[in-house]
């Protein structure tokens, strides 16, 4: 609970930097856009995010199908939107996955079930990023849809690179279950020889465990290809759901800009690629920052800063919201 007031006090107040140099040029201006915007493809781009979240949750349905087949849509649902919350409130992304099995721990399962089913959800989500990465790269380089400064390329390119060194650790997490056990212990030595950790057996203890839950649920999902090459799948589509949010608001005001919808799909993969190892929660600053340098070539003075206000209170904000809105009704029935 401290920490969640901690970062709600810090998104609080990064929240209103990032406003105020939004605003503080062009305020007149971003009022009169958002009195002009066609409400109907503001819908349009609310619908596109209940897709993804529904795309988002049949990824998980299709896993905790295969250790409790009477677990509802609905109740899945519910535990994906209250997830949002923590997600958003907590640096990384870190807290729902914790919540998530608490949730399902409650729900009835095991917490051993709990915790293969949200490693193998995992799993599947960084698979289907990398994968969009690659493609809105290579897309990229083949077209060349987006210019970016340099300094921008290169956190782009860091990002990439994070996302796919997380991708490899979880594959050979997945294959190598005594390799893993010898390279923990190293690791864990070389920090108690730092002085950076104390109890070096404790923290040992912990991280061996944490792998071995790990490769216990890669290794049910390795062993069911359908629920894997599935899972993909609901992940990818989830994904393309949620890119394609910008290019509808835009549709939503009466101006002539060549950018696409394939354009606006790998230009938001590059930001929340690049927003990725932003230590703050929902990277705020950081997706900002990438949105408005890399749409400013597509978006005039304004437009830009109002594009941006509307698609983060949709994908972030908004369902935010709602999901601590779920989750304390979630809390209070049980």
């Amino acid at each position: 609970m401290k920490n969640t007031k901690r970062n709600g006090i810090i998104l609080l107040l990064v929240t209103f930097l990032v406003m105020y140099f939004l605003l503080k040029d062009s305020f007149g201006d971003v009022v009169k856009l958002l009195s002009s915007a066609n409400i109907l493809f503001i819908f349009f781009a609310v619908g596109s995010l209940i897709m993804s979240i529904l795309f988002e949750t049949l990824c998980f349905k299709s896993i905790i199908n295969e250790y409790k087949d009477d677990f509802s849509f609905n109740k899945i649902l519910k535990l994906v939107i209250a997830t949002k919350f923590f997600n958003g409130i907590t640096p990384f992304s870190t807290g729902g996955q914790p919540m998530q099995v608490y949730m399902l721990k409650k729900d009835g399962l095991r917490m051993s079930k709990s915790t293969n089913i949200i490693i193998q959800n995992f799993i599947l989500y960084q698979a289907a990023l990398v994968i969009y990465g690659i493609i809105a790269f290579l897309i990229n380089l083949k077209f060349k849809l987006i210019v970016n400064a340099i300094i921008l390329q290169k956190l782009i390119v860091l990002g990439f690179v994070v996302n796919t060194l997380v991708m490899v650790v979880l594959i050979m997490v997945s294959f190598g279950g005594k390799f893993n056990k010898i390279m923990i212990n190293k690791f864990i030595k070389i920090l108690h020889k730092l002085h950076l950790i104390k109890d070096e057996n404790k923290h040992l203890n912990q991280w061996e465990k944490r792998c071995e839950d790990f490769y216990e649920g890669s290794s049910v999902l390795l062993s069911k290809p359908k629920v894997l090459v599935q899972g993909v799948i609901f992940q990818f589509i989830s994904l393309t759901f949620l890119y394609a949010i910008p290019f509808l608001i835009i549709l939503a005001f009466d101006i002539h800009t060549n950018i696409s919808i394939v354009t606006t799909i790998v230009a938001v993969a590059y930001i929340l690629i690049l927003g990725s190892f932003v230590p703050i929660p929902g990277a705020s600053g950081g997706i900002e920052y990438g949105f408005l340098e890399i749409f400013a070539g597509f978006l005039g003075h304004g437009m830009l800063q109002t594009v941006l206000i509307i698609w983060r209170f949709i994908t972030y904000y908004f369902p935010m919201i709602v999901g601590g809105i779920i989750f304390n009704f979630y809390k209070e029935k049980k």
